[in-house]
């Protein structure tokens, strides 16, 4: 990632609330953009089956990119902990950029506490935030790595990404159960290869 851009996003991250990209959706044009694309692929808007089909895509893609905005809580670490938090199997749904057909699977998110822990669940909400726009899984794993890291200036951390492409699956190849494994490591543990070594095994025994 560029200098400019993690220095932007850590300074985002440190007034705890989490940015939302992107405007509001518009229903309604949402809606004739729908009604076109159907007449361009030939079908009818106005059949029985696809009378409200226009509505019903507007309204999952509009689900689909509205992330709601949430603050990245954090407490004292009172302990002094030190070693490794994960939180495995987060599960998450994007867009593919490309396609804008699904992504889905789980992430795996750990990090070694600073000077401050962070709730649990705000790590599940900011894999969630953050995919809720169109996306590549490669970029989304440095972002929810690069959030954390601006955010909680900890000791390294650690996110792993496995998703199965709709893209894939149910066009071209077709590789049906296929899944891309992403990686973002940052501080000690992506620099100390003990630290590494057990955060990748702790997210390798998730799977198991």
């Amino acid at each position: 990632m560029r200098t400019a851009a993690l220095q932007e996003r850590a300074g985002a991250a440190h007034d705890g609330v989490v940015p939302v990209a992107g405007g509001a959706p518009d229903p309604a044009a949402a809606e004739r953009a729908v009604v076109d694309l159907l007449a361009a692929l030939g079908l009818d808007a106005g059949a029985p089956g696809l009378r409200e089909t226009p509505r019903r895509v507007a309204r999952a893609y509009a689900d689909l990119l509205t992330p709601e905005p949430f603050t990245l809580t954090t407490f004292p670490n009172e302990e002094g902990y030190d070693e490794l938090v994960v939180v495995s199997d987060i599960p998450f749904t994007s867009l593919c950029e490309h396609h804008l057909l699904p992504f889905a699977g789980v992430a795996h998110v750990g990090y070694l506490p600073g000077a401050r822990v962070v709730g649990l669940s705000k790590l599940a909400r900011a894999v969630e935030a953050l995919s809720r726009r169109p996306q590549v899984q490669e970029r989304l794993t440095c972002q929810v790595a690069d959030l954390l890291q601006g955010a909680l200036d900890p000791g390294g951390v650690g996110v792993v990404l496995e998703a199965e492409h709709s893209c894939m699956s149910l066009r071209g190849v077709r590789a049906v159960g296929a899944l891309t494994r992403t990686s973002a490591l940052r501080g000690r543990v992506r620099s100390d290869a003990r630290t590494r070594a057990e955060f990748l095994d702790l997210a390798r025994r998730s799977r198991a």
